[in-house]
């Protein structure tokens, strides 16, 4: 952002100082759960009382206290703007968690309903933008509250979107959602401009006004920033668009600061570090500062399941798998309320038990899954299925459960999202019916696909030895399928093996040898006859190398093949790729 709301305290103490400051400050709200086992309720409410009670909610909320922090916000929701807000927040969260139809409904009632709360703390009869509405009868028309009004609004509409894509996956859900997003981003960018007009406030409220605005411009600027231009055609019409590291630093900023979105804006960080960052980065994510800024939260609320789940992640990003395991198993210990939120936790230690070669417990936490969970259960199945292939066939037995079934069963498990079969889900149905219905096929294959397909190995890459010994496997898989080549999918299985085998090599800084084994995926391009996706990968593969070798020529050359593919198994996945390496890449030039 330009920024004039970073601009606005020149003498403003380092981010850390500033956070520290706000624990000394909120020392009493800090210790309400050794005050209080029952939150006394409100029997007045204004805006400073609101914002009090509400920061209790979430800290409710973020000592595992979830049913309390509901039963102390859901009172004042239709009467207090940020009551409302937080209200609504916990019920769409709840919904994102266990995508059960009942609680996507009430997400949506509570997304609705706090729309209605908010909307009636606004400025009434206003044809125009704030931001006019004000250049036209000066700063002193508006009141603070209505300001406050108009962000809590905007994030209104951005949940009301999220239930909305959730609960129509129709084009007319997505257009509905695109529409609502366009008017908060809006909202956003007038509240912004209204605030460069606004001298040094001391107001109490003020801080939560700013931090709001810095919330929602921070995730506008980076959500949009990872979006490849194509795919934002549509949304430039209107001035759409987002650039990355304003975005980060207003998050950062948020983060640092006092005020009821902080919380929103740490976690928005931790996402985009712990995931975003592996699944679309160029392996040059990581932020020091960040992590540092969250272990103060931790510090703050050490049993919060949320903030200890991502404790785990980071650790998992560092190669310390056991201490990832040792952590998620604390998590799923420590609350049992939402139990989503241990599903959570499942597919994590899934991922570690596969990544230390441990079949028998991955498979568990993967049966966990597939018994409990409703996200995917198309993906849940295939990952039972795989897992069997490396485990005795007695074991199997033992589960009562078949392998080929599992893996046919995969395509009749798939949801639809927008019309259309989410791509992994599709991937993996066609995985599925291949494997369930054929023999011959290396063992280890299935999973070693899916570890590519979920950014695996750039998981493991901090772990070398974890590299060295998947690298093993491959070349023993290399082996089996030289001995006993597949007609039908001989060259396909080997370009797969080849383009791992590469990949492996570069983590493990070999990148002469890992460029021989990428370029004998793109040489037996024509002979592939099911898994074109593997040349457009092995491309960015490339393309990637070279970038981490400083040749940014080669690096954009290869990164600029990808554009001459299309209808490849997940397509959009690496054009996402594609296109943030590539913005990288300019900026570093």
């Amino acid at each position: 952002m330009s920024l004039a709301l970073s601009k606005r305290e020149n003498d403003k103490e380092d981010d850390f100082t500033s956070f520290m400051l706000y624990k000394e400050e909120n020392d009493k709200e800090d210790k309400f759960e050794d005050a209080y086992e029952i939150i006394p309720a409100a029997t007045t409410m204004n805006l400073v009382s609101s914002l009090e009670e509400c920061t209790t909610g979430l800290y409710l909320f973020l000592n595992n206290r979830f049913s309390d922090a509901i039963n102390l916000i859901h009172p004042w929701s239709k009467n207090s703007m940020y009551h409302a807000l937080i209200y609504s927040i916990l019920m769409v969260v709840k919904a994102i968690l266990t995508f059960d139809p009942q609680d996507i409904e009430v997400g949506m009632t509570a997304a609705k309903e706090a729309l209605k709360t908010c909307n009636s703390f606004r400025r009434k009869a206003r044809m125009t933008s704030f931001s006019h509405l004000v250049s036209k009868h000066g700063i002193k028309a508006v009141k603070e509250e209505e300001l406050h009004a108009e962000v809590c609004y905007a994030e209104c509409l951005i949940l009301k979107s999220t239930i909305t894509f959730m609960q129509d996956e129709s084009i007319l859900g997505f257009l509905k959602s695109g529409i609502s997003i366009g008017l908060s981003h809006q909202i956003y960018k007038d509240c912004e401009q209204i605030l460069t007009q606004i001298p040094h406030h001391q107001s109490k409220t003020y801080r939560h006004l700013v931090g709001g605005v810095k919330f929602g411009l921070g995730a506008f600027n980076l959500i949009l920033s990872l979006v490849p231009p194509k795919t934002l055609k549509v949304l430039d019409i209107v001035g759409y668009h987002g650039d990355k590291e304003v975005g980060l630093s207003l998050l950062h900023e948020s983060a640092s600061e006092s005020h009821i979105n902080n919380v929103l804006s740490i976690l928005s960080l931790l996402f985009y570090y712990s995931y975003i960052c592996v699944a679309f980065g160029t392996e040059k994510g990581h932020n020091s500062t960040v992590e540092d800024l969250f272990l103060i939260y931790l510090q703050k609320f050490p049993k919060c399941v949320i903030l200890k789940f991502f404790h785990a992640r980071f650790n998992m990003l560092k190669g310390k798998i056991e201490n990832a395991q040792l952590t998620l198993e604390e998590c799923i210990f420590i609350q049992n309320e939402w139990k989503q939120l241990n599903h959570l936790c499942y597919w994590e230690l899934m991922w570690c038990h596969i990544f230390l070669q441990d079949w028998k417990q991955a498979y568990h936490y993967a049966d966990q899954l597939f018994q409990n969970s409703r996200w995917s259960k198309a993906m849940y199945s295939y990952n039972k299925a795989m897992l069997l292939a490396l485990l005795p066939s007695g074991f199997a037995k033992s589960e009562s459960e078949d392998m080929n079934s599992l893996f046919l069963k995969v395509d009749s498990l798939k949801i639809r999202f927008l019309g259309a079969s989410v791509p992994i889900e599709k991937f993996v149905a066609e995985k599925g019916q291949r494997y369930g219905t054929t023999t011959g096929w290396f063992t280890a294959q299935p999973l070693l696909e899916f570890i590519y397909a979920w950014s695996g190995f750039r998981i493991m890459s901090k772990k070398l030895e974890l590299i060295s010994c998947w690298l093993s496997i491959i070349d023993k898989g290399e082996e089996l399928l030289q001995e006993n080549p597949n007609k039908e999918y001989g060259t396909d299985d080997i370009s797969l093996l080849n383009l791992l085998k590469g990949l492996c090599l570069k983590h493990l800084g070999k990148y002469s040898m890992a460029e021989q084994y990428f370029n004998r995926v793109i040489q037996k391009e024509k002979l592939l006859k099911y898994d074109h996706y593997l040349v457009p990968y092995t491309y960015y593969e490339l393309g990637i190398l070279h970038y981490l070798k400083g040749d940014y020529v080669s690096a954009t050359k290869n990164l600029d093949n990808i554009k001459n593919y299309k209808d490849y198994s997940m397509e959009a996945r690496l054009q996402f790729r594609a296109h943030i390496a590539l913005e990288q890449i300019a900026k570093e030039k």
